[in-house]
């Protein structure tokens, strides 16, 4: 399943976690944003939030080749250079198999990827925040276009409900920062502190919305 759906089960792992580390204490709305329309084929988009489980997803899908960015916390030995403490990576040929292998060490990919019946389009660079710590939220920053035979793989990753249509996004209320003992050096503090808090998740489903809260420290 998707980070998101994963955090309101308890399930936290390293991917969930890197979703939090840009945050601050505060509310932050509109995090998190999917859009679906399924016709003739599918077509999903995502807020930059999802691109990690976008690639992670169409490696499922079918045999697909994949280029683009890759950031790391570690070294992966692809050629690239370390930035803001993280390996940056410039990447193209990758297969599935790759992507199946890396997943779990990864912090970012922001890949394009091509296959039968696959396309998954992506923009290169994350969003930076405004003046006033806000992102104009864009959930085109991802779109995976599929043939409609990928539908109950996609509805099943995102716990997605028998629609046409669908829109979702959250609300991330960080109430407090946990950092971790013993640990002083600054950069480590940023990237290992966990966020505690609430979110809320508003889902709208054939003009119908609902919200759905859970508790949440990743």
């Amino acid at each position: 399943m998707d980070f998101m759906n994963n955090i309101s089960k308890g399930e936290v792992g390293e991917r969930e976690h890197a979703q939090f580390v840009r945050f601050s204490k505060g509310k932050f709305d509109g995090r998190a944003a999917l859009s679906l329309q399924r016709g003739d084929k599918i077509k999903l988009g995502g807020s930059f939030e999802y691109a990690n489980d976008f690639c992670f997803l169409t490696s499922q899908l079918g045999e697909v080749k994949f280029s683009g960015i890759i950031m790391s916390k570690e070294d992966l030995g692809f050629p690239g250079k370390k930035k803001a403490g993280l390996f940056v990576a410039d990447v193209a040929g990758l297969d599935t198999s790759k992507i199946k292998e890396i997943k779990e060490r990864v912090y970012c990919m922001l890949l394009d990827g091509e296959g039968e019946g696959i396309s998954l389009k992506m923009k290169q660079k994350l969003p930076k925040p405004g003046k006033s710590g806000e992102l104009k939220i864009d959930d085109k920053f991802c779109i995976l276009e599929t043939d409609l035979k990928y539908w109950n793989q996609i509805k099943a990753f995102f716990n997605l409900p028998e629609t046409k249509k669908a829109k979702i996004h959250h609300s991330i209320i960080v109430e407090s920062i946990v950092l971790p003992q013993g640990e002083k050096d600054p950069e480590k503090l940023r990237l290992n502190s966990k966020r505690k808090g609430k979110i809320q998740k508003k889902i709208t489903i054939d003009k119908v919305e609902k919200v759905e809260t859970f508790d949440f420290e990743a």
